[in-house]
């Protein structure tokens, strides 16, 4: 069977004035600080949800399963 090269199309989620503006009234530093506190929520979701899907899986297999979703493949 061939992989589906097909593009998937892009979804652009648009912010909505309000949170643009308690936003931009941050700094820099409490910007970078929501970002890494959403991303370590996602992992954190990710490993729950891979260690329900994979019970027979070790941690290393978890972890490396979801450095790879979140790298988008990279690593």
């Amino acid at each position: 069977m061939e992989p589906d090269n097909r593009q998937q199309p892009i979804n652009i989620e648009v912010i909505d004035d309000e949170m643009a503006e308690i936003l931009r009234a941050k700094t820099g530093a409490e910007r970078l600080k929501i970002a890494s506190d959403m991303y370590a929520s996602a992992r954190r979701m990710l490993l729950s949800h891979l260690r329900a899907e994979h019970p027979d899986w070790d941690d290393q297999q978890i972890q490396k399963e979801a450095a790879r979703r979140l790298s988008h493949g990279s690593v």
